[in-house]
């Protein structure tokens, strides 16, 4: 499929000195780490499974800033991680092992620049973080519907070079189709000023949907014009127990069209996922009578009242019964007790991690798929080594579900880390044998670049490498991820 861009085609830097001063000169001593203790932080990714060197952090201010110290790298022949709220689970915005990098945190790039009520936009820094874009646009009575488990320390910048999903994807979409225009700063240092409100230009190429899933290969996104959209009057939360997961998808239907397209989530959960939470264990009474393998968490959210939009959750469920879809359900009735069951949901990454090692798997299958690929993979996995066993949740309104493999106790992790290799391969084949993709959300990074060219055929990994050499020629742009 043809070998990947190299890590680095440049040499190595000959005064370090010189450019760490020239650094300090840009943003100030203060913001250039150097000593080992400080740059630890921004070394490692959040899923502790990547860490690498770098010669310096840089944490500059503004736009004018980064431009400034991508000229000084290119001139210098520097690599460049560009990095966010380091929430990644790939590797992708973290260093290699070489050190012959400097990482660029947008950080300080955390001013919220304009909201446009009446044109529902809201313009930010690459910096600011999730939960605060959403906190202001609900300030403004507006909502920024992005919504995801690390959205307290994830950054804009981050949601769009990872093009960020999340649990209202099949309402609102993901984050390119929530993004009108973007700023960024080149491989050479230029400023491409891209902060357009607008929901039509047809004016040439789409130039941000080039840099939105990037993962700062292509350049460093500093600002982004986003949607808007209003409030809703009314959210109803409901943990549904379903008959299997085909009846779980019977349920999608049923709940779009009784919803009027006001179905903003539906996340399928299984039990086993599900016994794994403080929260679930909480709620005694109802966790031991169940019977049921899986459940969905579905909102709607409504612009109509509160009762009216129940009224249409307790038809829906009343009907899929009569259909037996579905075998029990909890209606929230407060927004604590909504809270309470989306942190079931939330609490499921973390409280996996209690069984060992876990390995996880960002894929996506057609709707229509997943029930198949489940059982058909489920047979294979415990075929190759049953000593491990699934835990299944996501996005299955559109399509996304983390997949991931746990040993059946703690003492077994090594066993099933020796086997990493293996199962990744199985379970992404199966992936790719129902039509889908081994990577939904999360991204290529470190962790999946060797596979890609795997998994594209040739001619779509020379286009991505074509547009990589003409826009970074010199493979100074977090060089060793992606391609």
């Amino acid at each position: 499929m043809g070998c990947p861009l190299p890590i680095s085609n440049v040499p190595k830097l000959k005064n370090a000195n010189n450019f760490i001063g020239r650094c300090q000169e840009c943003i100030g001593t203060e913001y250039v780490y150097t000593a080992e203790s400080d740059k630890a932080p921004f070394l490692t990714d959040w899923s502790k499974r990547f860490t690498g060197t770098a010669l310096a952090v840089l944490k500059p201010k503004n736009t004018n800033e980064v431009a400034a110290l991508v000229t000084l790298c290119q001139a210098a022949n520097m690599a460049i991680v560009p990095q966010g709220g380091n929430t990644g689970l790939c590797g992708g915005a973290t260093p290699g092992k070489n050190g012959d990098c400097v990482v660029i945190s947008t950080s300080r790039l955390n001013q919220i620049r304009e909201l446009d009520l009446q044109n529902s936009t809201i313009t930010l820094e690459a910096g600011v973080i999730l939960r605060n874009a959403q906190d202001a646009a609900i300030k403004a009575g507006k909502l920024f519907p992005l919504s995801l488990a690390a959205e307290g320390s994830c950054t804009i910048g981050g949601n769009l070079s990872t093009n960020a999903g999340g649990v209202q994807v099949l309402h609102y979409g993901n984050m390119r189709d929530l993004c009108l225009g973007i700023e960024l700063v080149t491989p050479t240092g230029e400023i491409f000023n891209g902060l357009r409100g607008l929901r039509k230009d047809n004016t040439g190429y789409s130039l941000k949907d080039l840099y939105i899933g990037a993962e700062g290969s292509l350049g460093i996104i500093t600002a982004a014009t986003l949607k808007l959209y209003p409030l809703p009057k009314s959210k109803v939360t409901a943990l549904v127990a379903i008959k299997n997961i085909p009846a779980g998808i019977q349920l999608i239907d049923l709940a779009r069209e009784s919803s009027n397209a006001d179905l903003t989530a539906f996340e399928l959960i299984s039990t086993r996922a599900l016994r794994l939470t403080s929260q679930w264990k909480k709620n005694t009474e109802h966790a031991s009578s169940s019977q049921s393998d899986w459940y969905v968490l579905l909102e709607f959210s409504s612009m109509e009242a509160e009762q009216a939009n129940r009224d249409r959750l307790e038809n829906l469920l009343g009907r899929a019964l009569e259909l037996e879809l579905i075998s029990d359900a909890i209606i929230a009735n407060s927004i604590q007790q909504s809270r309470d069951l989306w942190s079931i949901r939330e609490s499921i990454p973390e409280a996996q991690l209690a069984l060992g090692t876990v390995i996880k798997h960002d894929i996506s299958l057609p709707i229509s798929q997943i029930a198949n690929f489940v059982e058909a993979t489920e047979i294979k996995l415990q075929h190759l080594w049953p000593k491990m066993q699934t835990i299944i949740f996501g996005h299955v309104g559109d399509g996304n579900l983390h997949y991931n493999l746990v040993p059946l106790s703690p003492d077994l992790s090594n066993d099933i880390e020796e086997r990493r290799k293996y199962i990744n391969q199985l379970v992404h084949d199966q992936v790719y044998a129902y039509s889908g993709s081994f990577s939904a959300e999360h991204g290529i990074g470190q962790a999946k670049r060797e596979e890609l060219p795997l998994r594209k055929s040739t001619v779509e990994i020379e286009l991505m490498k074509s547009i990589k050499r003409a826009l970074d020629p010199k493979n100074i742009m977090n060089p060793g991820k992606v391609l």
